[in-house]
């Protein structure tokens, strides 16, 4: 029995351990040596930058830049302001101002480049996670840096950049038309989607990776956490940062170092100073300090591979890195040694069919009614918690409860199926099937996702238990424990990971991991008696943290209801409404569009830029009011070669925050310039806006209240018609409206144009 509680208190220290092994535990005080990184120093000017939101355009925004400006004139640095127009991917237009400067070193060679943005999100979030804890983070890194007076090798440049968060607008004329990108050897790039956890390294490159991970293990950061099936995931999503432009644009590689957790205060008014994770901080700034020493001086030149490397990262060893050259060879072996050891436990009567065909039974149950039982019930909560719908985010405020409830389930569920099926006296039996199911799904990531290989690493610990079990009747507890340490330091930070990168809709892939777990657990857990007990135990817990996440669902004031409210003058028709993107009405919106509104049915043909291609839900009539539209005009309209030429300039009377122009898909434009940009075309048909999926052609963040200059050209025969909507961010102060304020349990609905006043242009140019 003493043996037995020992081995499960070291899967529990182990499970512990996997997670607290992933961030610093103390933070750097305020009086730590200059020439060390301090959270606390970082905090001071962090402070200053997250007081209010300083979105692109915006009256703060200037002064932040100004502010951090004179913290790098501090440093004794100099720097430049590089502004230009950029329309990105996004069919986002704007006028980003970067800020740029440089540490010059004793060689010619590559330069380091540091960066992070400084904008933050429209048009309600204070941006201290994103990305202020990455400006302080290069501002205190560069401070420490310079006070050991020493010259690096390389030049180190930084750019905090401008317009990341509109589509990277100030990434992209840095690369593209400053001259010192060419200079740039390996970026390193600090970022948030969340305010709080571990920061992930994800690694951006065109090429093999094997450089980059060798010398970032040279490194040596003190808490790295990274792991191959992280960035190959990553690569799938659309979640590009500024570093993407590098590497997209011009090659050049770079890690970037972000973190993710308490994903709910992502671009919203709840991204304040007093929310950032200090702990996350203090990690950002353990990445920065070793490697900003190595990179200074390492050579930038020989960051190319055509080589990956898999890599995780475990606790004690940091950093585990190996060719993906590997991947085959391991895995063969592991299926020879499998093999192997299947004969040599039937040769010594420790195996039999029997008993090995029953212990498929209860780990594919678990398997299968593990995921499906939590994907349902994240349906069901869904339909019984509408609210939920309203976090665009995918990730509620209680969704860590929900995490710790179905891992508790499942793990319920596999104890109550091997109860169950009593599968066999021998728990050695037992293993053979998750070790089965562990190689094919090895087999299965070798084909189609090589990034996570390294779940080989837990099978051939598996393999040693399996030897260790047919060898002995009666094998040691405490061994076989030991031996599961590594299934549980790789895997168990990903039941966690998986939900809070990618919203609890992928919660039963955490299950399916918990399963996976168990499986090669049953060298511990096969020997308990009880098991019915020990499944009701889980039960229990499951059923404690429902009730718990039950108990927090609600939205108060520290979990605030995101909500959307838009005032919208159609300047044509002289009619108005109010607007929202929810879909469950409350309080405050209810004022305005009263229990009955009307489906947002004209409104939602056009659907406004945002992350997740959000539409109107509901509209209701309101009076109209006295707002100023914006300017129109025509300067030019001639016909040369067969083509129409049109130059049309749109001013704002009233200071907006940006335009969205709009024209039907039919529209064919030859060429189309805006504000000097020419909008990319088709490769194949040459035309531009070409392979629109819907009648967006492109949104405008304005800055400085600079017009809107189109210059296209189109058939002479079309008749081309352009909705155009202004917008501003004053709903809530404009006396015209007289808007009642948010109610304490609220916040501004973040990922969509809110809190606006609107107007809507129609022009058409006839034929």
């Amino acid at each position: 029995m003493f043996k037995k509680l020992i081995a499960l208190l070291i899967i529990c220290l182990a499970i512990y351990f996997s997670f607290d092994a992933l961030l610093p535990n103390n933070i750097s005080t305020i009086d730590a040596p200059e020439t060390s990184f301090s959270t606390q120093r970082a905090l001071i000017p962090l402070k200053e930058i997250s007081k209010e939101p300083h979105f692109l355009g915006n009256k703060n925004h200037q002064k932040i830049r100004n502010y951090i400006v004179n913290e790098l004139e501090k440093l004794g640095l100099e720097t430049q302001i590089q502004e230009d127009y950029s329309m990105s991917q996004w069919g986002n237009l704007s006028k980003p101002k970067n800020i740029v400067t440089r540490i010059k070193g004793n060689d010619n060679s590559k330069a380091l480049l540091l960066l992070s943005h400084y904008d933050s999100n429209p048009h309600s979030s204070p941006g201290a996670s994103d990305a202020g804890s990455g400006v302080v983070t290069i501002l205190e890194g560069i401070r420490a840096f310079l006070a050991e007076n020493k010259t690096p090798k390389n030049d180190i440049i930084i750019l905090i950049s401008d317009g990341e968060e509109l589509g990277l607008n100030g990434a992209d004329i840095f690369v593209n038309k400053h001259p010192w990108a060419k200079d740039v050897g390996l970026v390193l790039n600090f970022e948030a989607r969340g305010s709080g956890g571990p920061s992930y390294m994800l690694i951006e490159t065109n090429q093999g990776n094997a450089n980059l991970m060798k010398e970032f293990v040279k490194a040596n950061p003190q808490y790295p956490v990274a792991n191959s099936l992280a960035y190959s995931i990553y690569k799938m999503l659309p979640n590009d940062t500024d570093l993407t432009r590098f590497r997209a644009d011009k090659n050049i590689d770079g890690f970037n170092f972000a973190f993710i957790d308490d994903h709910f205060d992502y671009h919203t008014a709840l991204d304040t100073y007093e929310r950032l994770d200090r702990n996350t901080l203090e990690h950002q700034g353990t990445y920065l300090m070793p490697l900003l020493h190595h990179f200074s001086n390492a050579n930038l030149n020989n960051v190319k591979s055509n080589e990956d490397y898999i890599y995780f990262n475990v606790p004690l060893f940091k950093t585990v890195i190996y060719p993906f050259s590997w991947i085959w060879p391991m895995l063969v072996i592991a299926v020879i040694v499998f093999i192997a050891l299947v004969f040599y436990g039937f040769k010594q009567k420790a195996l039999n069919h029997k008993d090995i065909v029953k212990g498929f039974i209860p780990f594919f149950t678990s398997l299968v009614f593990g995921g499906i039982i939590t994907f349902l019930g994240w349906e069901i909560l869904k339909f019984l918690y509408p609210n939920y719908q309203e976090m665009l985010h995918g990730f509620t405020y209680n969704g860590h409860t929900y995490i710790a409830a179905f891992t508790c389930l499942t793990v319920a569920i596999c104890f109550y199926s091997y109860h169950l099926f009593k599968a066999s006296e021998k728990p050695v039996n037992l293993l053979i099937a998750p070790l089965f199911f562990w190689l094919l799904i090895c087999v299965i990531v070798a084909l189609k996702l090589e990034g996570a290989s390294f779940f080989i690493i837990p099978v051939y610990f598996g393999l040693c238990s399996l030897f260790l079990m047919i060898r002995q009747q009666k094998p040691s507890l405490i061994l076989l424990a030991i031996l599961a340490i590594p299934v549980l330091f790789i895997i168990s930070p990903l039941v966690k990971m998986f939900p809070v990168g990618l919203g609890l809709k992928i919660l039963f892939v955490s299950s399916i991991f918990v399963v996976l777990i168990f499986g090669l657990l049953v060298t511990i857990f096969g020997f308990l008696k009880h098991k019915k007990r020990w499944s009701y135990l889980f039960l229990c817990f499951g059923i404690i943290f429902l009730i718990q996440a039950h108990f927090n669902s609600k939205f108060t004031k520290e979990t605030p209801k995101p909500n959307s409210l838009l005032y919208v003058l159609d300047t044509n028709e002289n009619t108005a409404v109010w607007a929202t993107y929810d879909d469950m009405l409350d309080t405050w919106t209810e004022h305005y569009l009263t229990d009955n509104p009307d489906p947002a049915t004209t409104l939602s043909k056009n659907t406004i830029g945002s992350k997740y291609k959000s539409s109107f839900t509901f509209t209701k009539n309101a009076a109209v009011k006295n707002i100023t539209k914006p300017k129109i005009e025509i300067s030019n309209d001639t016909i040369i070669n067969g083509e129409r030429q049109i130059a049309i300039c749109i001013t704002s009377q009233r200071n907006a925050a940006r335009f969205e122009v709009f024209s039907d898909t039919t529209n064919v434009f030859n060429a189309f310039l805006i504000n000097g940009i020419s909008a990319q075309k088709d490769k194949v048909s040459n035309k531009a806006f070409q392979e629109r999926e819907n009648n967006r052609l492109f949104s405008y963040y304005v800055a400085d209240n600079e017009p809107l200059d189109m210059i296209l050209s189109v058939p002479v025969s079309q008749k081309t018609t352009f909705t155009i909507y202004e917008a501003t961010y004053d709903l809530l102060t404009n006396q015209a409206l007289n808007i009642l304020p948010r109610e304490e349990n609220m916040i501004p609905k973040p990922f969509v144009l809110n809190d606006a006043v609107v107007t809507k242009t129609t022009i058409t140019l006839n034929n």
